[in-house]
């Protein structure tokens, strides 16, 4: 399952990647901000695992899930403005402070990395997480001078599942759209590449709601990014 049998033999020219669940496992940083969050607005908490599930669509739609309290992944009910906007304030504040702090860099990445650098791959970041966090916490956790270009989820007026930013890597990359693959963990990523009209490698380890992502038509599905190799 090599990642050149997508390009008959050859490697690709370009890779994006999505960051959160794909690159680094960051759910204890973000349940850590969420926890603090809730406290803070007189709330329960929701604990790790049940962040885990909700991770995936961005932090506005993070927030509305913790304050709705949700087993699942849906968003829930509508929420009254001012709370809301209270509450995103409240975890933007938390996750400054825990952003990298308990995240890791999932096993398989480093390698993968590294023999993309040395197969001359061109390599960006494509993640719907704030660019204010996105680039200290590729810092962080060692990985930030393997990457060229970095689109985050308010570099453009749209993110992912629009291709807009998928796109918007390529062209500052320079690269060919036809020698190009995206590399996610989520339906977001797979509907992304579609859009972009590129070919997906898919993680199951990464945040996809808690269901499974083989079903969901990415070219490849991997348990770690080293079976490309």
């Amino acid at each position: 399952m090599k990642l050149t049998e997508l390009f008959d033999g050859q490697w690709p020219q370009t890779l994006l990647f999505d960051l959160d669940g794909t690159l680094v496992d960051s759910a204890a940083d973000l349940a850590a901000a969420v926890d603090q969050m809730l406290t803070e607005m007189g709330r329960p908490t929701a604990g790790a695992e049940r962040v885990r599930q909700w991770v995936g669509n961005g932090a506005a739609v993070l927030v509305q899930r913790a304050l709705a309290g949700r087993h699942d992944h849906e968003a829930g009910g509508p929420l009254d403005e001012a709370t809301y906007r209270q509450a995103l304030d409240h975890f933007f504040t938390a996750y400054a402070e825990h952003n990298g702090r308990h995240a890791t860099v999932f096993e398989g990445v480093e390698a993968f990395l590294t023999a993309a650098w040395d197969q001359g791959c061109k390599l960006a970041v494509v993640t719907n997480k704030p660019s204010a966090f996105t680039g200290d916490l590729l810092e962080q956790m060692g990985l930030d001078h393997w990457f060229e270009v970095t689109v985050s989820g308010d570099t453009l007026t749209v993110k992912k599942p629009d291709p807009a930013p998928l796109h918007h890597a390529l062209e500052a990359l320079g690269a060919d759209p036809a020698r190009a693959v995206m590399v996610g963990d989520s339906i977001t990523d797979i509907r992304a590449a579609r859009n972009a009209g590129l070919p997906v490698v898919a993680v199951r380890y990464g945040y996809n709601h808690g269901e499974a992502i083989d079903t969901l038509g990415a070219e490849r599905v991997v348990d770690s990014l080293a079976e490309l190799l």
